[in-house]
């Protein structure tokens, strides 16, 4: 019964609360930080992932209904205030357009180069815009652990001074310090296992994205390019 009891204790004691109340502030502020990294991964894992998905499958649409237009025109100013990546490089392109033919002598093969260069900064800035957030998941993913490394060896020192105090290296003695040590480890890749997955997943997802902008790009110039030789 009394073995039970100081069992049920030592649990209790090891337990993650335990585990951070009994902490140095040094390791405890090492367990804070990256449990607000966890927190950020997270939040940016639901929001991000959402509004991602949300923006591929509307610029999916954008562009279908782009290609079934009669009119470019008219599509662009009905479409114009649209806030997605696809329409915006279409405001790019029309943009140059109207600038390099407004004109009575056009540069057809300026045109050209000035359409593709003011659509694919476009492309290249948008995908930009959305890895922003991402970026972060990449410096928690590879800093978390070694922050967490940084919180085990500072409980493991005073393991080490806990058993010179007391001068004796009983498993009761140095069980606590470890065990918070160890925590601050599991802390850390708690935070960074998910950061480095949704790192991944996010650019891959970009990579398809911009993949598809570049496309859509493509078929705009060669649109316009087709233009500029009926004009001719």
């Amino acid at each position: 019964m009394l073995d039970n009891i100081k069992l049920a204790a030592d649990a209790a004691t090891l337990s993650p609360i335990a585990l951070f109340l009994q902490a140095d502030w040094i390791v405890r502020g090492v367990m804070i930080g990256l449990l607000l990294a966890s927190i950020y991964v997270w939040a940016v894992v639901f929001t991000h992932g959402f509004s991602v998905g949300k923006l591929m499958s509307a610029s999916e649409r954008f562009e279908r209904d782009f290609w079934r237009a009669d009119n470019i025109d008219k599509f662009f100013d009905k479409n114009s205030d649209e806030d997605l990546p696809s329409a915006k490089v279409l405001a790019a392109g029309i943009g140059e357009w109207r600038r390099s033919t407004k004109g009575k002598n056009v540069d057809r093969e300026g045109t050209r180069e000035r359409l593709g260069i003011a659509m694919n900064s476009t492309v290249v800035g948008e995908v930009d815009r959305l890895a922003e957030k991402i970026s972060t998941l990449a410096t928690i993913g590879s800093v978390a652990p070694f922050v967490g490394l940084f919180g085990t060896v500072w409980g493991i020192m005073r393991s080490f001074t806990a058993i010179a105090a007391e001068n004796n290296s009983s498993l009761a003695v140095v069980a606590p310090g470890i065990a918070e040590a160890l925590f601050a480890t599991a802390i850390g890749l708690f935070a960074a296992i998910p950061a480095v997955i949704a790192y991944n997943a996010f650019s891959q997802r970009l990579n398809r994205l911009e993949s598809r902008l570049g496309r859509f790009a493509d078929g705009l110039h060669a649109t316009f390019s087709r233009e500029l030789e009926v004009e001719a």
